[in-house]
């Protein structure tokens, strides 16, 4: 059984039908691949499983019940977590202030209560080394990581946050050779660690080293769903297009 799926969904907008009849399921510990050209619809798909595009029609399963994905806190409090292009870090605050954030444990009662800043820094460690981010100091400013290392620090928010899906939206976009590898291989270890990873890109390259799963979109509907042994990158290409 999946832990999400939707099921016929469409969603249309005044005069435009941005997905029409799309039915997509994600397995814990598998990642599945939405591919597809600007215009295919993977935003607004993404933005209806994160809670914030209602759909028009269709139904969202979570473990195979149905579900009012009303408001993006309602999917988070789901264990749905998406991380967008922009990451929504705070590139000023420390790196465990970022992992934490949203969820901080604390300390003391009444007005004394305060932030755990020790366990705070214990838990932002754990998380990025469950990544494999090496990082020499927790208390330095997000802003001042790589971009793949601030694509790992959203992802091990996420995850600290219970997630149990994982939603990421081209996280390699205007990254380099070397950080996007970084974060594939973020990617690899959060389904390792039993999430249902669901991630969007428009370049089958990004997808084919890590995905398990391939769901193609074109034109707001589904043009072709594929396993990794079912298909093969210059066959995703053509899909696509």
């Amino acid at each position: 059984m999946p832990v999400l799926a939707a099921h016929d969904v469409s969603v249309r907008f005044t005069g435009v039908t941005a997905l029409d009849r799309v039915s997509l399921a994600l397995h814990a510990g598998r990642v599945t691949c939405l591919l597809g050209d600007n215009g295919a619809g993977k935003s607004t798909l993404i933005h209806v499983l994160a809670g914030a595009v209602p759909p028009s029609d269709g139904v969202i399963t979570l473990d195979g019940r149905p579900v009012r994905l009303d408001a993006p806190r309602v999917a988070r409090g789901l264990g749905i977590a998406t991380v967008y292009q922009d990451l929504a870090l705070a590139p000023l605050m420390s790196v465990w202030r970022n992992v934490v954030l949203g969820a901080e444990p604390v300390r003391g009662r009444g007005p004394l209560r305060r932030i755990d800043a020790a366990a705070a820094r214990a838990a932002a460690r754990r998380g990025t080394a469950a990544l494999g981010i090496t990082l020499d100091d927790v208390d330095r400013p997000a802003g001042t990581l790589s971009g793949g290392e601030r694509q790992g620090v959203a992802i091990a928010r996420a995850m600290r946050a219970g997630a149990r899906v994982l939603i990421l939206d081209e996280p390699m976009a205007a990254l380099g050779v070397r950080q996007q590898e970084r974060v594939l291989d973020y990617v690899t270890r959060a389904r390792d660690a039993g999430l249902a990873v669901l991630l969007v890109t428009h370049n089958p390259a990004h997808a084919w080293p890590v995905g398990d799963d391939f769901v193609i979109l074109r034109l707001g509907r589904v043009a072709a769903v594929r396993t990794r042994a079912e298909t093969d990158p210059v066959e995703l290409t053509r899909l696509m297009s």
